[in-house]
């Protein structure tokens, strides 16, 4: 047996822990977004594949018997390549997917289906945003400029941001309810928003914005494939 486990989230350092203490010959890999990924207890490659193509020709080089996919709900290309190689190749895929969040009573939540629409959801009168959505879509929010923009990262960024007002907070989670609360009073943030990621490492700034009774729009997952089976992180 020799896996491939496609990684990047707090569930896939879990399941590295477990394969190394097993023993099974495993290979971490990391999408290679972030400057210094987490350490891990197996041998690690950073960096893409090269769409189906490469990954199949990965898995075929590398004698990959079996591939875990526990990248973030939201690398969904990466999940549907996973899906289209592994199904090439014949060789058994799990993913390890989270459920996601689900307002509670005191929530005010606008669910919409994608990040692109969350622009049209916010106010036109300028407010304080929380943009917790990582550094990719960004500059679908140029759109309305009037907001300043709050966006927490891991690593500083290595060019100008795409929207004119902006801070950076640089911060590693999983982070607490206590330490959002203190950082959106700080930052006086009047809207949240967030993809649903689902687990326990993100949802810290739910609870604060439930505690401070501030709006939070929620991006829909988007879609993933049919794959061999599925195991659910809760």
């Amino acid at each position: 047996m020799r896996v491939l486990l496609l990684g990047g989230t707090t569930e896939a350092s879990a399941m590295a822990q477990r394969l190394s203490q097993t023993g099974i010959a495993t290979i971490f890999s990391y999408a290679g977004r972030t400057l210094a990924p987490v350490p891990q207890p197996l041998p690690m490659r950073v960096g893409g594949f090269g769409g189906v193509a490469g990954l199949l020709a990965y898995l075929n080089a590398e004698a990959i018997s079996h591939v875990i996919d526990a990248t973030h709900p939201f690398a969904a290309g990466m999940s549907r390549n996973a899906v289209a190689a592994c199904a090439q190749a014949d060789t058994p895929l799990i993913r390890l997917e989270r459920a996601p969040w689900v307002a509670q009573a005191g929530d005010n939540w606008t669910m919409v289906d994608r990040v692109s629409d969350m622009v049209d959801a916010l106010p036109d009168s300028p407010a304080r945003v929380f943009l917790a959505i990582g550094k990719q879509q960004i500059g679908l929010f140029s759109a309305k400029p009037q907001h300043h923009y709050i966006l927490r990262l891991i690593d500083a960024p290595d060019a100008p941001l795409p929207l004119p007002q902006t801070t950076v907070v640089l911060a590693r989670g999983p982070f607490t309810a206590q330490g959002d609360i203190a950082m959106m009073c700080q930052h006086q943030i009047t809207h949240v928003l967030a993809k649903n990621a689902g687990g326990t490492a993100a949802q810290a700034k739910l609870e604060a914005a439930r505690t401070l009774h501030l709006p939070v729009i929620m991006a829909a997952r988007p879609p993933c494939p049919d794959r061999r089976w599925t195991m659910s992180m809760r």
